[in-house]
Order: C-alpha cells, then sequence, then structure tokens
C-alpha cells in the first residue's frame, strides 16, 4: 500500500482514538457520579468504592486509547511501521475494539457495533499497511532459496 493511503488512515485512526479516549473519560465520569448519587450498595459494597473504581476506568482506558492514538500518529508521521512493541498494543487495542464491539450488539445496538468495527478497521488497516512489502520476506524469517545440492 503506497504512503498516499497508509498515512491518512493512520492520522484518522490517531483522530478517532482521541475522541474516543475523550468518550470513554466523559461516560466514566458520568456513570461514576451517578453511582455516588444514588447512595445505594449492590451486595453490601460501598458506593463510594464503586465511584472510585469507574472513575479509575475510566481515566486508565482513556490512557490506553490516547497511548494507541500516539503511537498511530507516529507511525503516520514518520510514515513507517510502529515497532514490536507499539504492534502488540495496536493488536491488543484492535483485539479489544472487536470483543466489545461484539458486546454491544446485544447492549447497545447495531450502531454502536457498527462504529465499534470502523475503529477496528482503521486499526488493522494502518497494522497490515505498514506490514512488509510484497516480496520481501519478514523479519527473521530464512530464505526460501534451495539448498545447493550436495556433492557426489
Amino acid at each position: 500500500m503506497s504512503a498516499v493511503v497508509r498515512r491518512p488512515v493512520a492520522f484518522i485512526a490517531a483522530l478517532v482514538l482521541f475522541a474516543e479516549a475523550v468518550g470513554i473519560v466523559i461516560i466514566n465520569v458520568v456513570l461514576g457520579t451517578v453511582v455516588k448519587n444514588q447512595d445505594m450498595s449492590l451486595a453490601g459494597t460501598d458506593p463510594g468504592v464503586m465511584s472510585k473504581g469507574t472513575w479509575v476506568l475510566g481515566g486508565v482506558s482513556g490512557l490506553f486509547l490516547v497511548l494507541c492514538g500516539v503511537l498511530l500518529l507516529v507511525a503516520g508521521i514518520r510514515d513507517r511501521a510502529p515497532g514490536r512493541a507499539a504492534r502488540i498494543v495496536l493488536i491488543g487495542c484492535a483485539v479489544v475494539h472487536g470483543v466489545l464491539g461484539a458486546l454491544t450488539v446485544g447492549l447497545v445496538g447495531w450502531a454502536a457495533f457498527a462504529l465499534m468495527m470502523v475503529v477496528l478497521g482503521l486499526i488493522v488497516l494502518t497494522l497490515v499497511a505498514y506490514g512488509p512489502a510484497d516480496g520481501e520476506p519478514a523479519a527473521g524469517a530464512e530464505s526460501e532459496q534451495p539448498a545447493a545440492p550436495a556433492p557426489a
């Protein structure tokens, strides 16, 4: 895939992840506030603990999405494939989006599923676009040339 296509995809994916990070943080802050204001316990659990846990989860999720967005942004700016650790983080982000997309069908609806699949597609497209070039062996792969015949 040419740089004309892969750089904009990386930039768009980064922007989408930044927007998603903001949305996740806002949703968790609202949910944490609602739990705190209800002042009800769930099987004896302290509502303050549940509220703080929701806020922490929102912050950690938001930071993870920002990290993934920064990795995609750096890949787009440099126009080079992300490193091994960055690829692992981005693959983890793609897997999380796939699982959450499957869960959102029943809980939220098909529109949320479609949104999660668009984000998943952008991440995967970026990873594939910055993969090894055609005809170029992967790093560490042995060449596929036949061995020389044994002397007679």
